[in-house]
């Protein structure tokens, strides 16, 4: 983990916003992200759309930081 980068560390971070929510979403039907920002806003969709883009990057990153965190382990 020692070896992400800035744009990784956002990644990450996103993608555990987008989780969280999704979890509130589905325990207790409550949209953190649209109780903030309003119901399908512009902003709402920029938020979703960019968590969204985090977690295609990670996904495709994933076996790259694999690689990385054994060669660190070394």
């Amino acid at each position: 983990m020692k070896n992400l980068n800035g744009f990784e560390w956002l990644a990450i971070f996103l993608v555990i916003i987008g989780g969280l929510n999704l979890g509130l979403l589905g325990l207790f039907d409550y949209n953190l992200i649209e109780s903030i920002f309003g119901v399908m806003s512009g902003i709402t969709r920029i938020i979703y759309t960019i968590i969204g883009l985090s977690a295609l990057y990670l996904a495709i990153l994933s076996p790259s930081l694999h690689k990385r965190a054994e060669t660190a382990i070394e």
